[in-house]
């Protein structure tokens, strides 16, 4: 399916499904995503979560940001940890009553798309990749990613053959070799390294204005209404992203273990991981005013490139500080 066919479907799926459902009281669901370690899976597996919320906190494994917008759309998620920009984007582009509640993970260099080693292509040929095949999670940070980097190499994204596929099956694919490239991330990133090259580190992607970090997302009803108990979960995320600072040697196999991954990659993972303060995230340079800005340029950047049929005036609406802020006070 062609990229632009397929986020056509998943705003198609969004319209179609009821605004998210106001979460039990006596429980919630969270979404997050396998082979992607955090400091927070800590209190996941220790339950910290269900005793400073007074309640039962089920998790749900995802494979993509876009799957997690649709299960909040349903319902069926209430909070989603660690969920793309990109995707993000085009939930609320569409429609979607989103909101953001902090900044989950900034990873530069945990996110990015690999060319078959034998195909020698490198920054200074990639246009030799018109006319290839690419495996890319359409409506992600990853695709997003990708479609900047082809623009700025110069590249026609649309004499490119680019399937949609998810990073573990985009790695898969990629190892039995009938792709030419293959964009994702964590794990999935990890495996597509071992039969290819990143045409740029994460470092030159900032450098080129490609900043990824994912966010904790959830509903605008969820966070109006249940706000006291969305800081409290929010709160736990800040604690245990302090506590790796100090106590990283006790976390990191619990950590690593709900991960589904070995101590050691993990540990090589999160050292390309940051996780801002509560301070940093209310400042101006986060969710104070940079983010809403960066959204708008997402939103602009996939209605240009014909992805999505159109974006916000404005996303500063579909950031909520609220939450956090109190969250820095407990």
């Amino acid at each position: 399916m062609k990229a632009a066919s397929r986020i056509s479907a998943l705003l198609a799926g969004i319209a179609m499904v009821a605004t998210a459902s106001v979460a039990k009281a006596e429980e919630i669901t969270v979404g997050y995503f396998l082979e992607w370690p955090m400091p927070y899976q800590f209190a996941k597996v220790k339950g910290l979560y269900d005793e400073a919320l007074g309640m039962k906190v089920i998790w749900k494994s995802f494979d993509a940001g876009t799957a997690m917008s649709a299960a909040m759309a349903s319902g069926d998620v209430q909070i989603s940890v660690s969920q793309g920009v990109p995707p993000f984007v085009v939930a609320t582009s569409a429609g979607q009553d989103l909101q953001i509640a902090d900044i989950a993970v900034v990873y530069n260099e945990n996110d990015n798309c690999v060319v078959k080693t034998e195909l020698e292509i490198t920054k200074d040929s990639a246009k030799e990749l018109e006319g290839k095949k690419a495996g890319v999670p359409i409506g992600t940070a990853a695709h997003y990613g990708f479609l900047k980097q082809m623009e700025h190499f110069g590249v026609d994204v649309s004499t490119m053959e680019v399937v949609d596929m998810a990073p573990p099956d985009g790695a898969a694919a990629f190892a039995q070799g009938s792709l030419d490239m293959v964009c994702g991330w964590g794990g999935s990133l990890r495996r597509m390294l071992e039969h290819g090259n990143v045409l740029l580190t994460g470092a030159e992607k900032d450098a080129i204005g490609i900043s990824v970090y994912d966010v904790t997302s959830v509903p605008a009803s969820f966070a109006a209404e249940h706000s006291d108990v969305l800081a409290k979960f929010l709160k736990v995320t800040a604690d245990m992203n302090a506590k790796w600072l100090t106590d990283s040697a006790e976390m990191l196999p619990v950590i690593a273990k709900d991960a589904g991954m070995s101590e050691e990659a993990t540990a090589a993972e999160l050292k390309g991981f940051q996780f801002p303060t509560i301070e940093e995230q209310l400042s101006d340079k986060w969710l104070g005013k940079t983010t809403p800005e960066v959204l708008k340029g997402v939103g602009d950047f996939f209605k240009e490139q014909g992805n999505i049929p159109a974006s916000r005036d404005t996303y500063d609406g579909a950031v909520n500080t609220g939450p956090l802020a109190a969250a820095a006070k407990m």
